[in-house]
């Protein structure tokens, strides 16, 4: 199992706040990104070796518990949005979204500038690809480093997003925190609806997400859930 933040979510945003401001890579995991890793050595690594890694999945939170007979607390990447937002807008400062379509972005800047005013939001839709050439990649951080954000959210999906930020960390021009954040984009914007609080409070976000898209979902959850189970029995088992 990965080294995850084992705290709650209050812990966490305390922690968050008492950190001197410096830049730091922030990722999610879920059992979707649980099983990537195991056959993507790089993703694994980019995971492995970010600053923080929070447990966005509610079968994280159960298999941790089953293998180190430890509890922790799912933090959404929602939850590190919102906190992280608030905290610039008390202070002012600049975000940068990289990702997502440019009707997305669009949404996201609009709903931003009216929520956290005190914030200067900036945004950049790269190419739909599965890799980007070196040009596309130094546009991309000369994009970032031209505003010098205190923030900058990448919404690329795992693992492109989580590899991508490992691996261009030391080139780019960011104040504070960097997290890959995927769903929150379209959860943000409007385009695609997140679970009610009750879905949330009981580890059912996933199982809302299959009922309203089944026929992109299908597979992630209900052939992906079977494999995660299996990768925690071996590693329960017969890892030592």
């Amino acid at each position: 199992m990965f080294k995850l933040k084992d705290v709650s979510l209050l812990e966490f945003k305390e922690q968050l706040a008492s950190l001197p401001d410096k830049k730091l890579l922030i990722n999610t995991i879920n059992a979707h990104s649980y099983n990537v890793a195991q056959k993507d050595s790089v993703f694994s690594e980019a995971l492995r070796k970010g600053d923080v890694l929070i447990p966005d999945g509610i079968s994280i939170v159960k298999s941790y518990k089953w293998l180190k007979n430890k509890s922790i607390e799912r933090i959404a990447g929602a939850d590190l949005f919102v906190f992280e937002m608030d905290k610039l807008n008390n202070i002012g400062g600049k975000c940068f979204f990289l990702g997502s379509s440019e009707n997305v972005l669009s949404l996201i800047k609009k709903r931003a500038e009216e929520e956290y005013p005190n914030i200067e939001i900036y945004t950049f839709s790269p190419p739909y690809k599965v890799e980007f050439t070196a040009e596309e990649n130094t546009e991309m951080i000369e994009k970032i480093n031209a505003v010098l954000p205190d923030l900058l959210w990448i919404g690329m999906t795992a693992p492109k997003q989580e590899k991508w930020a490992y691996s261009h960390l030391n080139r780019l021009a960011v104040n504070c925190h960097i997290g890959t954040i995927g769903a929150v984009f379209d959860f943000y914007a409007g385009t695609v609806k997140r679970a009610p609080l009750g879905w949330q409070k009981h580890g059912l976000e996933w199982l809302y997400r299959l009922i309203k898209e089944p026929r992109r979902m299908w597979k992630r959850y209900l052939v992906g859930n079977v494999i995660f189970l299996y990768y925690i029995i071996k590693e329960k088992y017969f890892t030592k």
